[in-house]
């Protein structure tokens, strides 16, 4: 892997690393913090100014984040300052997030050599700008699907992060901060990322092999004493379109198949058939969720025989047809205009709302309700 000007090791203390994050809207707010927090705290160990950070919208007006809260940018688009590295950072309802005239920039900042990247969903941006074409990219687990679907071109993977020449891309929630600070440890080294780490009280710094191990870890943590059943849900997640049969999934990790079906019901409480329908069935979520795909080519995709088929498997297990998901999800992030708040409305009563507007905003994504309580 070749590491862009930008991102080569400085010696001279006196060069700053200026870095750009273009906020979109609905943005999550961990994943801004978790990259500005390592340059400063960089520049706070080191006692010199290594890196500077600057906010920048499209027009310079205030942009809300995924909690609702509002973050007034240092700049428009039309009045940036030149930077090194431009970070997309993205969060919920990505595909509607962005602009046209927000793509046009991240070309023209492509043209001029800046270093390009996301944070959190902000890959998707890069990749429909067609900015990702031939790299290897991360993104948010949630966004996989949909990316891989739309930008076959770009080649997505489950890792935390991962740097490909002058492309720097996360996924989302704390693992920005794990980019950032191999960052730091190739411009600085690593004694200066590991104290910034110590500092944070992280035990360490994940590498850009390590994976987000999506599927165990929301359901039973049981993923580090069984790799058998994580390398079998893994082929799963890699087979989706076209499945494979339970005998040959058992022979994959060396069991037998009545062996493989007790491993499931004993750890995640269902059949190995069950687990492997829901992964499809949470895919295809996610792809009416997040793409105009049309329902034959999500059903193709996600590895049932037929349309009826697939349609009667989603009212079955999911409680609604694919259709009516399609039609309750889109028009959702329009729910936010029936609860803004009022000028005339008092500031305490008007903040009261924002748990309200951000869960129902949060209602068109494809993990809304997924866990039962």
């Amino acid at each position: 892997m070749t590491i862009s000007t930008a991102l080569d090791p400085i010696k001279d203390y006196q060069k700053v690393t200026r870095v750009g994050f273009l906020l979109l809207n609905n943005f999550t707010m961990i994943a801004l913090a978790s990259s500005i927090e390592p340059l400063r705290m960089a520049n706070q160990l080191s006692g010199h100014e290594l890196y500077s950070w600057h906010m920048v919208s499209e027009t310079g007006a205030p942009v809300s984040a995924s909690d609702g809260l509002s973050f007034t940018p240092d700049f428009s688009i039309a009045d940036m300052p030149e930077l090194d590295l431009l970070i997309v950072c993205g969060g919920v309802d990505i595909t509607r997030s962005f602009t046209q005239k927000q793509v046009s920039w991240l070309q023209l900042m492509n043209r001029r050599g800046v270093t390009l990247g996301g944070i959190c969903t902000g890959a998707y941006l890069l990749a429909h700008a067609g900015l990702l074409n031939g790299y290897d990219c991360s993104t948010h687990w949630e966004c996989m699907a949909s990316l891989q679907e739309h930008y076959p071109k770009v080649n997505c993977n489950n890792r935390l992060f991962t740097i490909d020449k002058n492309r720097m891309t996360s996924s989302g929630g704390i693992s920005p901060m794990d980019m950032f600070l191999h960052m730091v440890t190739l411009q600085h080294g690593p004694k200066l990322s590991m104290a910034v780490s110590d500092m944070f009280i992280c035990d360490r710094i994940r590498s850009e092999f390590d994976q987000q191990r999506v599927p165990l870890r929301q359901l039973h943590n049981c993923g580090d004493s069984k790799p058998k059943l994580v390398d079998v849900i893994e082929l799963m997640e890699n087979n989706l379109e076209e499945p494979i049969g339970l005998d040959e999934l058992a022979a994959f990790v060396d069991v037998s198949r009545r062996q493989l079906e007790r491993m499931f019901l004993k750890y995640l409480n269902c059949s190995p058939s069950r687990y492997y329908l829901k992964l499809r069935l949470d895919r295809a979520r996610q792809l009416l969720k997040q793409s105009s795909m049309a329902i034959v080519e999500i059903s193709t995709a996600c590895g049932f025989v037929s349309t009826p088929h697939f349609s009667r498997c989603y009212r079955k297990h999911i409680g609604i047809s694919p259709r009516d998901e399609r039609k309750g999800g889109l028009p959702l992030s329009q729910q936010q205009n029936d609860i803004t708040e009022s000028p005339e409305e008092n500031g305490f009563f008007a903040s009261m709302k924002r748990s309200v507007a951000v869960l129902n905003s949060a209602q068109a994504e494809p993990s809304f309700g997924s866990i039962s309580i």
